[in-house]
């Protein structure tokens, strides 16, 4: 049993060195957390063009450097209407037609990517630290609780087909963790009740988009999106949640009116 824990010095290490870049990018706000985004939204679309291996990864590096130059006009620019937002099918578009396979596949994912990346963005500009402190809360405790909670106390699988080490008592064990994030942001700030509930909402939104990114590395038989960081593999790896999580939020915020997130 104790090679289940053999991970745990590593991940925590690269954790917590990831957490202090994260929260001092979103405590100083600005250019700096804007390029942080920028960033890891140009990586992940090279990882997820990686892990296709569908081309050469010269040719995802060129990609990510578009990315990076497409969301920097965005964001840089001071574009925030809906419909730069086309600017973003350039890269997916480029890229399946280079591909031989996989076409859908990486145009959906390359996609969602730059469109929660500019999420991110913009809930720190539009929404405030304390919101984005709250998302990211969330994903980060979801994480923890699932893993030892998982760890702990096994049990039957939550998808075995497509996530093979994820359990139930893992994935509600997240919930749990995340519910009590929103109470404690009801304890601290002004929000409502009503952010306890969507904090458990927000964890199974994170929770999916740590599943779609482990069906598409189980479909290209792939362990990890890369090697870029010890005990957790790629930043695709690490922010898949976050991807999740901001994907069905900027579409939530986009419909709903959400009083009770008004810290």
């Amino acid at each position: 049993m104790a090679a289940d824990w053999d991970d745990l010095k590593v991940r925590l290490t690269s954790g917590a060195w990831m957490a202090v870049i994260g929260i001092g990018a979103i405590i100083v706000g600005g250019v700096w957390f804007q390029m942080l985004a920028i960033f890891v939204t140009a990586v992940m679309v090279w990882e997820c063009w990686i892990m296709i291996r569908g081309a050469s990864p010269t040719s995802g590096m060129l990609l990510a450097a578009a990315v990076a130059s497409i969301l920097s006009a965005q964001v840089f620019g001071g574009a925030q209407n809906y419909e730069f937002l086309v600017l973003f099918l350039v890269v997916p578009i480029i890229g399946a037609a280079v591909l031989k396979r996989e076409r859908i596949t990486f145009f959906i994912f390359s996609l969602g990517v730059q469109i929660a990346g500019y999420g991110l963005v913009h809930f720190r500009i539009d929404f405030g630290f304390t919101w984005l402190i709250w998302l990211v809360s969330i994903v980060v405790v979801t994480d923890i609780a699932g893993y030892f909670v998982g760890k702990s106390i096994g049990g039957p699988k939550f998808w075995p087909s497509i996530s093979p080490k994820k359990t139930w008592s893992g994935t509600i064990g997240g919930w749990i963790g995340a519910a009590l994030v929103g109470v404690t942001f009801v304890m601290l700030t002004d929000a409502s009740w009503t952010i306890i509930l969507l904090s458990v909402v927000m964890s199974f939104a994170g929770q999916m988009g740590d599943i779609a990114e482990s069906a598409l590395k189980r479909r290209q038989g792939v362990k990890d999106s890369s090697t870029l960081i010890p005990g957790h593999g790629g930043l695709f790896d690490r922010f898949d949640a976050l991807l999740g999580a901001s994907l069905f939020m900027l579409l939530f915020a986009s419909v709903f009116d959400v009083p009770g997130v008004a810290f």
